[in-house]
């Protein structure tokens, strides 16, 4: 496994609202967790005290968010999509794909891109990974978490802005 940091492609909309959830997680957002975490330890016996192990958890989870928004405002492409061929499937890219006779759309990126009804797959999902610079008309082929090999057919690349 490579020690390199993970880029990620996001929008402008996309990095100001993830910014703008950090600031709010690590200002507010664990305030009222430490407050929740002193109410509940007031209560008396923590072996016990169901809203403190709670607020315990919620506090990890919290922090755990953090690091993960922190990381990827660290190593995030922001703005236009990676400069891509017309018709070949890269980051930012909507694709429209025949798996089985089942047409499909998606974005490929990260599921922190969009913030709309659009299914999104990472590059580094084993759909995403086949079809990365793929071209329209062409088929790949990639194993399904059941082991099964799926053929997929590009049908369209459109850039996401």
């Amino acid at each position: 496994m490579s020690n390199e940091p993970t880029q990620t492609w996001l929008t402008q909309e996309a990095a100001d609202r993830l910014a703008g959830e950090l600031a709010h997680l690590e200002g507010p957002g664990r305030s009222e967790i430490v407050k929740k975490i002193e109410s509940a330890r007031a209560e008396g016996d923590l072996k016990e005290n169901g809203g403190y192990h709670a607020a315990k958890e919620e506090q990890g989870k919290i922090e755990a968010r953090i690091r993960q928004l922190r990381h990827m405002l660290e190593h995030a492409i922001i703005g236009a999509p990676p400069a891509s061929e017309l018709g070949v499937v890269g980051l930012g890219m909507r694709v429209r794909v025949d798996i089985g006779g089942d047409e499909m759309k998606f974005l490929l990126g990260s599921r922190e891109i969009a913030a709309t009804d659009l299914d999104v797959y990472s590059e580094k999902s084993p759909l995403g990974a086949a079809l990365l610079g793929a071209k329209v008309g062409q088929t790949v082929k990639y194993q399904a978490p059941n082991g099964k090999e799926i053929e997929v057919a590009v049908l369209e690349v459109t850039p996401f802005i």
